[in-house]
């Protein structure tokens, strides 16, 4: 029987050969979580960690968990890949989130704070812990700078059940009025499942908003000369100074208890782009109620009056398993902030170098000339993102350059990427910009950026009607002797310069025509012009890039039943396509052999006889966070290589404009086949998926000691040096009456 009619029996489609992509999430979580627990790793780095998985667990909540809740209690019936109902789903998500927390939580309490107090951090949350001049410290503290901040906010017959915003910490307090007189919460609502007819007291509730204004992590001052040598801090948490000191915000009540609670709420935005006159109003309405959306998920600290939990749960709305009971300090996110008390920098990693010189374009050299030499490869983080920056600012400045137009996704908060195209349109250039207004959580930062662009006489775009924006391009337009030339950068990371230092990314500069004219005719296309005929270089999702994956795919399967080498390597943030897997699966089945770097979500299972036991997904999470998109396809002998914006999932394929492009000068191909190899050989950083869904550490016996991400660092520092002498050998045999025109 040949291969092609033993793969037509197999249903490639079956939920069995899927795993669900919200339990995959959580996994990827976990694999973050596994970094904070590693003691291999500096003790602030393992902190940093895990105050990632906070942060990662409450984005998945506001958008992921809101979804399917929305859709368990809207009757959607329908199964996910993996064959689960939203009921299911979030059953399980929740129940597996329970889990999770509870490990933060261990790991915090077992492991992190134990080795802070051993490094000379100690974190104080007991008052009786506090020396007497520390006590007095904080008390001014309080009275000086939260005091007035703070808003208390009771509840009664008279006063509702205030507005809790989401995210936010808050401490709730049950009170008694000295005179025990007054309506009381409990009185009022009736409706309390710990209130019995013994309970005669009358007990009123109230909250107060820890300010965010303020800072949550509070170093108390040091007795003495601090010893470099061996360093000490005492760290207290604004909420526990808010904690002692409640009992002067309610005068005519003793506290009966309190405790510190937290409200995720949904953020998912419903815009009917169709019906919205202005896009960005919509947005910015829909932003405010953002903080206002429906409670999906409270956080309280572990032992909390039963009375107080019950009140909180009454006016939520909120079933059991959506409530979580901490045990230590709420929202995790504040480690972040532990790390930066200064003096400990020995705990923290040193052995990753700062971004380096790309070899390509030494200093003071001429961009615009160098990239006419050839098409140049970017690696950032381990090359520096300055390029990008310079090829926006010098095209602003230049007297030549035309036309400037740029996408942009996520910048960050003092741009010098935006500064320059202000500085364009003020020259006179051409200045097209379009702004995607819908990057979640970057909506109203984009929306002022789009506004001060507009002032500087930019022409914003605000996108595609249904469609994210998700490309990352930039053309410029540039008047030379022999014409027009147009040079185009294109990435798989986004105009940010913060995030470039923390991203692991890969971008490419060239002026080659081909590139040119499709650049256009994407600017042309998202400005409201027709889509060209035919397009060169460039695959754009929504139009056609699934299709072309497919196809690829489909190659290297025809290959493998023909016969002829077939291979697939690829790296991506997730994996969740039903018809790119099932063409992988197709692929596996025939024999060709596809090795995948999935950092996040992958709902393709591995080693299933007869449909993936060809294939291979690891993931690395390391000290940079991988981004770079890379695809290579063995095509008979004659490799094919892509980077771009897409990852394998149905939003970027479906619903978003996205740029996937061709590596085709051969060292620019050498350079991104090196960064698959390198990772694929990752001993260290690097987790393998199981075909249980689970994931482990790389068996590394026998096995030569690669952490991908610090050899790209050395190499990239070898890389710059090797360049900066070839530039210094240049110029000392340069003649010296020519060597200041050089």
């Amino acid at each position: 029987m040949s291969e092609s009619s033993k793969t037509g029996k197999i249903n490639f489609r079956d939920p069995k050969y899927y795993e669900n992509r919200e339990l995959s999430w959580l996994r990827f979580d976990l694999r973050c979580l596994e970094q904070a627990r590693r003691k291999e790793n500096p003790l602030l780095e393992r902190l940093n960690f895990l105050s990632i998985t906070a942060s990662n667990l409450d984005e998945f909540f506001m958008v992921r968990v809101a979804s399917i809740q929305d859709m368990a209690k809207g009757g959607y019936t329908k199964r996910d890949i993996a064959g689960m109902t939203a009921e299911e789903q979030l059953d399980a998500i929740l129940a597996g989130a329970h889990r999770f927390v509870d490990l933060q939580y261990s790991t915090l309490n077992h492991q992190i704070i134990p080795g802070l107090k051993e490094a000379g951090i100690q974190l104080v949350r007991k008052e009786d812990e506090l020396t007497a001049d520390e006590k007095a410290y904080l008390s001014k503290y309080f009275e000086t700078e939260v005091y007035p901040v703070i808003t208390p906010m009771a509840v009664d017959s008279s006063r509702p059940f205030p507005l809790i915003l989401n995210k936010s910490l808050n401490l709730g307090a049950l009170l008694r009025r000295r005179d025990n007189t007054g309506p009381g919460i409990l009185n009022r609502t009736k409706k309390s499942k710990k209130t019995n007819a013994k309970e005669k007291e009358v007990l009123e509730f109230a909250t107060v908003q820890v300010p965010s204004v303020l800072p949550r992590v509070i170093v108390l001052p040091s007795e003495g000369a601090q010893d470099p040598e061996q360093p000490s801090a005492r760290v207290v948490l604004l909420e526990d100074v808010l904690r002692g000191n409640i009992g002067s915000l309610f005068q005519s009540y003793d506290v009966v208890c309190t405790a510190a609670f937290r409200i995720m709420r949904s953020a998912d935005m419903d815009i009917d782009e169709d019906e919205a006159e202005d896009l960005l109003k919509e947005i910015e309405k829909s932003l405010k109620q953002r903080r206002h959306g429906y409670a999906i998920r409270l956080e309280v600290e572990d032992g909390m009056d039963p009375r107080l939990l019950d009140i909180l749960q009454e006016e939520l709305q909120l079933q059991s398993d959506e409530i979580f009971r901490i045990d230590g300090p709420l929202d995790l996110t504040f480690l972040s902030k532990v790390r930066k008390v200064p003096g400990f920098d020995r705990y923290k990693e040193h052995r990753y170098a700062e971004p380096q010189m790309v070899p390509e374009l030494p200093d003071g050299c001429d961009l615009f000339a160098q990239i006419r030499k050839g098409d140049i490869f970017l690696h950032h983080p381990y090359e520096t993102f300055q390029p990008v920056v310079d090829f926006v600012s010098l095209a602003a400045s230049d007297p030549d350059v035309l036309a400037i137009k740029q996408t942009l996704y996520r910048v960050s908060g003092n741009s010098p990427i935006i500064a320059a195209l202000a500085r364009a349109a003020d020259r006179g250039k051409q200045v097209t910009v379009l702004v995607e207004l819908k990057a979640r959580f970057d909506e109203e930062n984009n929306i002022g950026w789009a506004r001060m662009l507009e002032k500087a006489g930019c022409h914003v775009i605000y996108g595609l009607v249904g469609l994210k924006t998700h490309s990352k391009i930039t053309l410029v337009v540039r008047r030379e002797e022999d014409g027009i030339r147009r040079y185009v950068h294109l990435a798989t990371g986004n105009y940010n310069d913060t995030t470039a230092k923390l991203y692991t990314d890969v971008g490419l500069m060239t002026c080659k025509e081909p590139f040119g004219e499709d650049a256009t005719a994407v600017f042309n296309m998202l400005s409201g012009y027709s889509e060209p005929r035919s397009w060169n270089r460039l695959i754009l999702a929504p139009l056609w890039l699934k299709d072309r994956f497919k196809y690829l795919i489909g190659r290297e399967e025809q290959n493998a039943l023909s016969g002829e080498p077939a291979r697939i390597k690829a790296k991506m943030n997730s994996l969740c396509d039903q018809d790119i897997i099932e063409a992988l699966y197709r692929a596996s089945a025939a024999g060709v052999k596809i090795e995948l770097i999935v950092r996040g979500i992958c709902c393709l299972k591995t080693g299933i006889p007869g449909v993936s036991e060809n294939i291979t997904v690891r993931s690395i999470v390391g000290n940079f966070l991988e981004h770079s998109r890379i695809f290579w396809f063995e095509n008979g002998g004659v490799p094919e290589i892509y980077a771009g914006s897409a990852d394998w999932m149905p939003r970027n394929l479906d619903r978003r404009v996205e740029i996937v492009f061709p590596l085709e000068d051969p060292a620019v191909k050498a350079k991104a086949e090196h960064i698959l190899d390198v990772e694929l050989a990752d001993t260290e950083q690097a987790s393998i998926l199981k075909p249980d869904g689970t994931y482990e550490k790389v068996d590394r016996r026998g096995k030569e000691k690669v952490n991908s991400q610090l050899q790209f660092c050395s190499e990239a520092v070898a890389a710059a040096d090797k360049a900066r002498n070839a530039v210094r050998e240049t110029r000392l045999f340069v003649p010296e009456e020519h060597r200041e025109e050089s």
